[in-house]
């Protein structure tokens, strides 16, 4: 049952985790037309598109119902900037439409695609659903779902430091469960790598290892990562981020998860991906010596899908422009999956990469002497008594961001409910029943990062008012 009172089925289970996990085998390189023998440089862009979920239509915030910032802005287009509104729904459509037209013309177009999974619910409810019904076309259809790569999210757009550890992996497996309920297992099985919301990497070594790890339990082979978030094992920064890396994310007893990550270059800049510029930069690369081989680099941007001017009206003819002359040899666009592919062809393997860490976790094991529990703690506190600005909240798109600082309002009645959902459901384990599912989903968008970003106001109000609905199903 995909919906359970209006709301979507997200819980999931154990036979849910084998059911909707990635295929072990090659996906893309066995059909692809690129002459993998012949290529110089490689691109990949990735569009991110997220809507959060708000409770809104009533001007009582204790009784109004859960629908899409999306749907609440088409319904109030003389306020603000509303009246991008129609707008916005036609770029999160678009995709499929430029894309087919590529193909159908014999041309050899990439994307990746991150929706979260607000999003894909509030498209559910807006149109009936028609922007989902023209994705299914290059999310479903064996013509063109090798040119379009999903990768997967948290389900509603949480950053991964600011969010409890136990629910780190629910939000995980909610975006694949309600994904699979949209586009089919086939689909979500094809889904191998992760978007991080914000770019974000969580610098504390134990929380950096529990999502690595629930990232591997949710069966992502790669993630995607901002340059200045990591550095290399050595404590030195990275001499090629146009390579693949392996992240190492080890925690204070000194257990480690490894996975593959492959680096976007610079910082947050949608002109980036809107004006095409991975491939005129990757028109400058050439083949490189890496473990001794010779592999094309790769170009790596993701950038907002829908926001601001130069994504919604300069994207498509720079994206046509580039594709009526990208062919199948020389600079091409590989989407990420397809690109490793590339790679371990070669006869290159995952425990070959360079080793990477998150930014400055260096300083931390240099004032570990033992691996022992908190061990990660007292190293930061000794080195925060020789450096108070030492800081573990920046690790995402931009430097000068913390996505906990000033947030106590929102912060304090989310993790409250967090205790009180698990302390009500663990034992019991996940379940069916509309109360268990709804309280979930209260959790899940109590920790959409929109409720900081947008600062005071309204936005505090909706998050405090998911948590108190999350703690009466909690209660």
């Amino acid at each position: 049952m995909d919906i359970i009172n209006g709301l979507p089925n997200i819980f999931y289970n154990n036979s849910d985790e084998q059911d909707l996990a990635p295929l072990k085998k090659d996906i893309y390189l066995p059909g692809i037309k690129t002459n993998t023998n012949n290529i110089q440089a490689c691109f990949s862009i990735a569009l991110h598109m997220h809507q959060p979920t708000i409770p809104a239509g009533h001007d009582n915030l204790q009784t109004a119902g859960l629908i899409s910032n999306l749907e609440h802005m088409m319904n109030n287009q003389h306020t603000g900037d509303n009246h991008n509104a129609p707008v916005f729904l036609n770029c999160y459509s678009r995709i499929s439409d430029i894309i087919r037209e590529h193909v159908d013309q014999g041309h050899n177009p990439r994307v990746m695609l991150d929706y979260s999974g607000n999003l894909l619910w509030g498209l559910r409810q807006i149109e009936g659903g028609r922007v989902l019904d023209n994705l299914k076309y290059i999310t479903c259809d064996e013509k063109y779902f090798p040119y379009v790569e999903w990768l997967g999210t948290m389900w509603s757009h949480a950053v991964a430091s600011s969010t409890p550890i136990p629910d780190i992996k629910l939000h995980l497996m909610a975006w694949r469960k309600h994904f699979a309920s949209i586009f089919g297992k086939d689909a979500v099985r094809r889904v191998k790598g992760f978007s991080p919301p914000e770019m974000h990497l969580p610098i504390h070594p134990d929380v950096c290892y529990e999502y690595i790890k629930a990232l591997k339990e949710c069966g992502y082979t790669w993630l995607m990562v901002q340059e200045h978030t990591i550095e290399l094992t050595d404590g030195t920064g990275l001499r090629n981020p146009y390579l693949p890396h392996k992240l190492v994310a080890k925690n204070s007893l000194g257990k480690i998860e490894e996975i593959t990550i492959l680096i976007k270059t610079q910082g947050s800049d949608t002109k980036l991906v809107a004006q095409m510029q991975p491939y005129y930069e990757a028109k400058t690369k050439h083949p490189e010596n890496f473990c001794q081989k010779q592999i094309p680099p790769i170009v790596l941007q993701i950038g907002d899908g829908e926001n601001g001017g130069v994504m919604m009206n300069e994207f498509p003819s720079a994206f046509h422009q580039a594709f009526n002359e990208i062919g199948f040899d020389g600079v091409v666009a590989m989407n990420g999956t397809e690109y490793l592919e590339l790679v371990v062809a070669k006869g290159i393997k995952e425990k070959d990469f360079p080793g990477a860490q998150p930014a400055s976790q260096h300083l931390i094991w240099e004032n570990i002497k033992k691996f022992e529990p908190h061990a990660s703690d007292k190293a930061i506190d000794k080195i925060h008594d020789k450096d108070p600005n030492y800081n573990l909240d920046k690790g995402s798109w931009t430097s000068d961001r913390s996505w906990i600082k000033g947030y106590e309002s929102v912060l304090d009645p989310m993790n409250k409910l967090s205790v009180a959902f698990h302390s009500k459901y663990d034992k019991k384990g996940p379940s069916s029943d509309p109360q268990y599912n709804e309280a979930l989903l209260y959790l899940l968008l109590s920790q959409t990062s929109c409720f900081r970003y947008w600062g005071e106001g309204v936005w505090i109000e909706y998050a405090k008012e998911l948590c108190r609905r999350g703690n009466e199903r909690s209660a």
